[in-house]
C-alpha cells in the first residue's frame, strides 16, 4: 500500500480503538470549555449549564457503574447510574445556581467558580472555538469524542509528516504516528480539553522548522510556524509565548554553533528565530492589551487553591520555594519509574543526530517541562501539564532508530565481504 494509505490505516484503527471510551474522559476543566462552546453556538447561560451538568454527570455515572461492576464487594449491587447521576446533579447545580442567580452571567462561561478564576477560561476561545461544529453535528456527548479523535488523528499525521520532510524511511515515519497514539500525548489528547490543540499546533509549528531547515518549501514553512503561534495564542496565549520563546533560543544556539564553526549564519535559522521573537513579544503585548490575567492572577490562582483563600502577600517567594519542593518530588517519584525519563533520553538522543533540526525539537518539546513548571502542583491530574515533553520521543525515538533500519533496508544489495562489515 501507498504510504498516505497506511497512514490512514493507522488513524482508522485508533478511532475504532477510542470506541471504547466514548464518555469517562472529562476533567474538572471539560465543563468551562464545554459551557463555552455552548454560549458561542447561542446557548443561553442556563440552557449551556444543563447540557454540560448532563454531560458531566452522566460521565460520572458511566464511570460509577463501569466501577461498581468490577469491585469485589460491590459487583452484585444494583447499577448505581441513576444514584450518581441524581447526586451529581444536584451538587453541580448547587455550585451554579447561586451564581446565575446573582447575576454573574457575563462572558461565556458558564459560572462554576468565581470571576476572578472564570476569567483564566474565557481568554482561551480557541478550542471552545474548535468544538462548536461537532458539538453542532453530533451533540455533545458524541460531538467531544470526534473532535477528540480528529485532534489526536491530526497530531499523529502531523509527527508522519514531520519525519517524512527529514528524509526518514516510511515505516519509521509511520512508528512515529503510531507512538503519538499510543505514549501518554495520544491518552491526554483524547481528553475534552486543550492539550490536543495545544499538541497538534506544537507539532504543525515544528514541522514548518523542518521544512525551513531542509530548504523545501521556506515561505510555506515559516507560514506554517507563525499560523501555529497565532492559532496558539486562541488556544492558550502561555503556550505561544513558551514556544515562542524556546524557538527565538533554539534559532540562536543554531546561529551561534555555525559561527563557531566559520560557518554563515544562514537565512532558515535567522527566520525562525525572528519569527519566534516577534511571537512572544507579540503574545505579551496583545495580552496586555487585551487585559488578559497576568502572571500574577496565575500565581494568586495556583497558591490561593482557584481563590478560594485569601491572596499571599509574598507569592513570589512562596512560589520558588514550591517549585524547588516540588522538582525533587517531581524527580524521585520518576526514578521510581523511570520510562518517562529514559524516553525522553533516547528522544532527545535521536533528534540531536539532526543537529539543526533536534534543537528546534527539544525547544519545542520543553515548552511542556516550562508549562509544568509554571504549575507546580504535583496532585494536577495525569501530569497533563507536562505531556508536550512526550513530543520529543514521538519524532526522536525514530530518528534514533534510522541508521539501524537502513542498515538492513541496505544489506542484501550488498556483497559478502560488505555484509559481514556491516553486521560488525
Amino acid at each position: 500500500m501507498r504510504p498516505r494509505t497506511w497512514v490512514l490505516v493507522l488513524a482508522a484503527v485508533f478511532a475504532v480503538l477510542q470506541l471504547a471510551n466514548v464518555t469517562g474522559r472529562d476533567t474538572p476543566d471539560t465543563k468551562n470549555y464545554l459551557s463555552y462552546a455552548l454560549s458561542l453556538r447561542g446557548e443561553s447561560k442556563r440552557d449551556a449549564a444543563a447540557a454540560t451538568i448532563d454531560y458531566v454527570c452522566l460521565s460520572a455515572a458511566s464511570k460509577a457503574r463501569r466501577d461498581q461492576s468490577v469491585d469485589v464487594v460491590r459487583f452484585h449491587r444494583p447499577d448505581p447510574t441513576e444514584r450518581v447521576t441524581d447526586a451529581c446533579r444536584v451538587a453541580e447545580w448547587r455550585q451554579v445556581e447561586p451564581r446565575l442567580e446573582a447575576g454573574q452571567t457575563g462572558g461565556h462561561t458558564v459560572p462554576y467558580m468565581t470571576e476572578r478564576f472564570m476569567r483564566i477560561f474565557e481568554a482561551r476561545p480557541g478550542y471552545p472555538a474548535f468544538l462548536v461544529p461537532f458539538i453542532s453535528l453530533f451533540g455533545v456527548t458524541w460531538g467531544l469524542w470526534a473532535a477528540g479523535v480528529v485532534v489526536t488523528v491530526a497530531g499523529g499525521v502531523l509527527a508522519f509528516l514531520v519525519l517524512r520532510t527529514l528524509s526518514v524511511p516510511v515505516p519509521l515515519a509511520l512508528t512515529g504516528q503510531a507512538l503519538y497514539y499510543v505514549l501518554p500525548c495520544g491518552t491526554t489528547a483524547m481528553r475534552p480539553m486543550t492539550e490536543g490543540l495545544l499538541m497538534a499546533l506544537t507539532l504543525a509549528a515544528v514541522w514548518g522548522c523542518a521544512l525551513v531547515l531542509r530548504g523545501r518549501r521556506e515561505r510555506t514553512g515559516l507560514a506554517l510556524v507563525a499560523g501555529a503561534l497565532v492559532a496558539l495564542f486562541a488556544v492558550k496565549h502561555s503556550q505561544a509565548l513558551f514556544l515562542g520563546l524556546c524557538l527565538a533560543g533554539a534559532g540562536a544556539v543554531t546561529v551561534l554553533a555555525r559561527h563557531r564553526r566559520g560557518r554563515p549564519p544562514g537565512r532558515d535559522a535567522l527566520a525562525l528565530t525572528g519569527v519566534g521573537l516577534a511571537a512572544a513579544l507579540g503574545t505579551m503585548l496583545l495580552a496586555r492589551l487585551l487585559h488578559y490575567p497576568s502572571e500574577s492572577d496565575s500565581l494568586q490562582d495556583l497558591l490561593t487553591g482557584h481563590f478560594a483563600r485569601p491572596d499571599r502577600e509574598r507569592p513570589w517567594r512562596e512560589f520558588w520555594q514550591l517549585q524547588g519542593n516540588f522538582w525533587v518530588e517531581w524527580l524521585r517519584r520518576q526514578l521510581w519509574e523511570p520510562l518517562f525519563l529514559a524516553a525522553l533520553a533516547a528522544g532527545a538522543w535521536g533528534a540531536l543526530r539532526r543537529p539543526a533540526f533536534g534543537v528546534f525539537l527539544v525547544a519545542a518539546a520543553f515548552t511542556g517541562i516550562l508549562t509544568q513548571a509554571g504549575h507546580p502542583d504535583i496532585n494536577i491530574w495525569g501530569e497533563r501539564l507536562i505531556v508536550l515533553a512526550w513530543l520529543l520521543p514521538v519524532v526522536g525515538l525514530p530518528l534514533l532508530l534510522e541508521p539501524v533500519v537502513r542498515a538492513r533496508v541496505s544489506l542484501p544489495a550488498q556483497g559478502q565481504a560488505d555484509r559481514a562489515q556491516s553486521v560488525r
